[in-house]
């Protein structure tokens, strides 16, 4: 899927391109697993021309991020703990984990949220147990978009970098494509850990 959502990026008018990525971040924002680090150099060899095109495009997939975490927030701010206590078992979540992203909230404050857009998977799912945590949401989008636009400009920066090379040096493509492969490794494995060790504590907790 990343990999068919890659080619057309690389060939729309820049226009669509442009748009394409904004959807692409905001979904990634939702609490959807789609890689900004295939995205955002993809984007960076597709639109990026200089240090100007390139801050336009972070800018624009950090206002991406920003509008893409308004659901999870919400959701995680009015749902809470009485939506986890009551539905999270379809989606093997528990009051446990509340308790988690409290304490990580307490601990760090809006830090949380600047280091968390910073990291991989984690940007993903920020915003739900920032909402939870009901963190002020000024502070909240703030942070988003200031932890979100360094991070897209350096992606973006690679892929404008190395791109030149993608149809000139066969290897480059070869070790891009072996990065992306592993960057969807690791975000399925995530997932089946996930899955694997709330579903173990769930049938343990049902069979007590």
């Amino acid at each position: 899927m990343i990999t068919k959502l890659t080619a057309l990026l690389l060939g729309l008018s820049t226009g669509a391109a442009y748009s394409v990525v904004f959807l692409l971040m905001a979904l990634q924002s939702a609490c959807i697993p789609i890689p900004s680090e295939v995205i955002m150099p993809f984007a960076g060899y597709r639109l990026g021309h200089s240090f100007g095109s390139l801050a336009l495009l972070a800018t624009i997939a950090s206002l991406a991020s920003n509008l893409g975490s308004i659901p999870a927030y919400y959701l995680g701010a009015k749902g809470g703990r009485p939506m986890i206590e009551r539905y999270g078992r379809y989606i093997l979540l528990k009051g446990h984990d509340i308790d988690l992203a409290d304490r990580f909230f307490n601990r760090f404050g809006s830090f949380a949220v600047l280091l968390g857009r910073m990291l991989p998977i984690v940007r993903t799912f920020i915003a739900f147990p920032a909402g939870i945590a009901r963190m002020n949401q000024v502070r909240f989008h703030l942070y988003t978009f200031l932890g979100s636009w360094p991070w897209c400009f350096a992606l973006a920066y690679i892929g404008m970098k190395l791109g030149s090379r993608w149809d000139s040096d066969p290897r480059f493509k070869a070790v891009f494509h072996r990065f992306q492969a592993g960057v969807e490794v690791v975000l399925l494995i995530a997932i089946v850990w996930f899955v694997w060790t709330h579903w173990k504590n769930r049938t343990v907790a049902q069979t007590a």
